[in-house]
């Protein structure tokens, strides 16, 4: 397979974005994730990284590059600040990236680019941070850091993932794979797990009050339990029970789904499934910290297919 190129994960989460470069060919050298229990997810998957459970703020480079001078740089700031779905979003979009200090955490992704340049950096968040005058301050912010940057927005449904997910790859080269000819729905990747298996990880079910299980048990496909109100009063699913011969819902790190059939909530690994997370990809911490990490993450098909077209361009390089 010739040299594995190094890689850095910033924001790494548990580690579905390093997954795909992972099964790709990559060497993941080094990760950055502030919050220990999904920092020891991280290391669990793979124990040959050093991981810093640090706030990245009080990461210099100096302290990467002790460990690794990575060829690519990958990472998913909170999207928080930006998405749709959080209804207590700043109303300017200039403000979601210079005032929140969650917001701000893309700057840091950016700092620690400009300071360890490599040759190849993958930044994902959701499209919304594209939003008004954000794409061309974060087009400034790049090129204050010396690259250009261009914005791929990829939708994971397309590359093998069974629920439906738009993100947005910022990257110093365009990212555009081709799409896979099926369209993966839900019972293809869950239809195996009706039953507890001991020898699956993360696959137990969730408690319920006798009072939920009453309405979940009249729910029919494509209904929910509650709605929540998103951004400008958009009204949300939560708890909705899911089609099993279409996509999934996209999965958030508050998500959770009913089965389609049986009257309970899916477990952690049958939503790891609707990520395309492989059942070896295991998940640390308590149950709502292990749905978070699902939520959060890369697709891994997804990011495999991303990591494909990375090392083609290293290649070239």
């Amino acid at each position: 397979m010739g040299r594995k190129y190094k890689v850095l994960d910033l924001f790494a989460g548990g580690g579905g974005f390093s997954r795909g470069f992972y099964e790709a060919g990559f060497s993941i050298r080094c990760a950055v994730e502030n919050f220990k229990p999904v920092a020891e997810t991280f290391k669990a998957n793979f124990p040959d990284a050093e991981v810093i459970a640090k706030d990245i703020k009080k990461v210099g480079s100096e302290e990467i590059t002790s460990v690794v001078e990575p060829d690519v740089i990958i990472g998913g700031p909170p999207c928080e600040p930006f998405t749709a779905a959080n209804p207590k979003r700043m109303t300017n979009p200039l403000d979601r990236l210079y005032v929140d200090p969650m917001g701000r955490l893309v700057l840091e992704f950016i700092r620690m680019v400009a300071d360890l340049k490599p040759k190849i950096f993958v930044m994902e968040n959701v499209p919304q941070i594209l939003e008004g005058k954000l794409k061309d301050a974060l087009r400034r912010e790049f090129k204050r850091a010396c690259y250009d940057v261009y914005f791929n927005v990829l939708r994971a449904e397309n590359y093998g993932c069974p629920s439906k997910r738009a993100r947005v790859f910022l990257s110093n080269i365009k990212i555009k794979p081709e799409k896979e000819d099926k369209i993966v729905v839900v019972w293809d990747v869950i239809k195996d797990l009706e039953e507890i298996n001991p020898d699956i990880p993360n696959h137990e079910y969730v408690p319920i009050t006798r009072r939920k299980l009453k309405r979940i048990a009249r729910l029919k496909w494509g209904q929910s339990l509650f709605k929540y109100s998103g951004a400008k009063g958009k009204l949300m699913n939560a708890l909705e029970r899911l089609h099993p011969f279409r996509l999934a819902p996209t999965v958030k790190g508050g998500s959770r789904f009913i089965h389609p059939f049986q009257n309970r909530l899916l477990t952690v690994r049958e939503q790891a499934r609707l990520m395309s997370f492989p059942d070896n990809h295991i998940f640390l911490g308590g149950r709502d910290t292990q749905f978070d990490q699902v939520g959060e993450a890369v697709p891994p098909r997804l990011a495999r297919r991303i990591a494909e077209v990375v090392k083609e361009r290293l290649r070239e390089m």
